[in-house]
C-alpha cells in the first residue's frame, strides 16, 4: 500500500477527521474511478451516478476496510462492481439481451457530442464497445489505467492467466473491428 494511503488509511479512524480524510481520497482517485467507470457504461450523466454510488459504498465500507489491500485497488473493484451491476440494471430496464447490449452501447457512443467514426480514437471506442464485458473491462483496466496483471487479479478475483488471454483476446477483437471500419 502507498505510504500516503497508509496515513490517510489511518487519519480515517478519527470519526471528526473523516470528511476532511475521504475528500481528499475523491480527489486523489475520483478522477481515475470516472473515466474507469465512464469506458464501461459510455454516457457522461450514468459515469457521474456511478460514480457517485461507488463514492458512498466507499464511505460506507471504509471503516471496515481491511489494509490487506491497497486502498487503489478497493476503489477499483466497488467501480468496477458498481459499473457492471448498473449496466445489467439498464439491460434490463431497456428489455435489451445481452447479445444487444453493445449495439445500444454503440449508439450512446454515437450520440457523444464530438463523434466522428473516421477518427482512430472513437474507432477504437466502438470496437470496445463490441467486446464482451469481461474482455472489456479488461482491456480497460490493462490499455487506458496501465494496471498491472497482478493488481488486475486482485480487483477482479481473477488468474493472470486468464487475465492475460483475455486481454490478448480482446486487442485481437479490437485490432480487427478497427481495421475492418477503414
Amino acid at each position: 500500500m502507498q505510504a500516503d494511503d497508509s496515513q490517510l488509511l489511518d487519519q480515517f479512524r478519527d470519526p471528526a477527521a473523516r470528511p476532511g480524510v475521504f475528500a481528499r481520497i475523491t480527489e486523489k482517485y475520483g478522477r481515475k474511478l470516472y473515466w474507469h467507470i465512464r469506458r464501461l457504461v459510455v454516457d457522461h450523466e450514468d459515469a457521474n451516478d456511478v460514480l457517485q454510488n461507488t463514492l458512498l459504498r466507499a464511505w460506507k465500507g471504509l471503516p471496515l476496510f481491511r489494509h490487506d489491500a491497497r486502498l487503489y485497488t478497493w476503489l477499483y473493484r466497488i467501480a468496477t462492481n458498481e459499473s457492471l451491476n448498473f449496466l445489467e440494471q439498464k439491460r434490463r430496464k431497456l428489455s435489451v439481451s445481452l447479445d444487444e447490449m453493445p449495439e445500444h452501447l454503440t449508439g450512446q457512443l454515437r450520440a457523444e457530442p464530438g463523434f466522428d467514426a473516421d477518427r482512430l480514437e472513437w474507432r477504437i471506442q466502438l470496437a470496445i464497445q463490441q467486446l464482451p464485458d469481461k474482455q472489456k473491462l479488461v482491456f480497460s483496466l490493462r490499455y487506458f489505467d496501465e494496471m498491472p496483471y497482478e493488481e488486475m487479479s486482485r480487483v477482479l478475483g481473477t488468474s493472470v492467466g486468464a487475465l492475460k488471454a483475455s486481454y490478448h483476446h480482446a486487442v485481437k477483437k479490437v485490432e480487427r473491428l478497427v481495421l475492418q471500419a477503414d
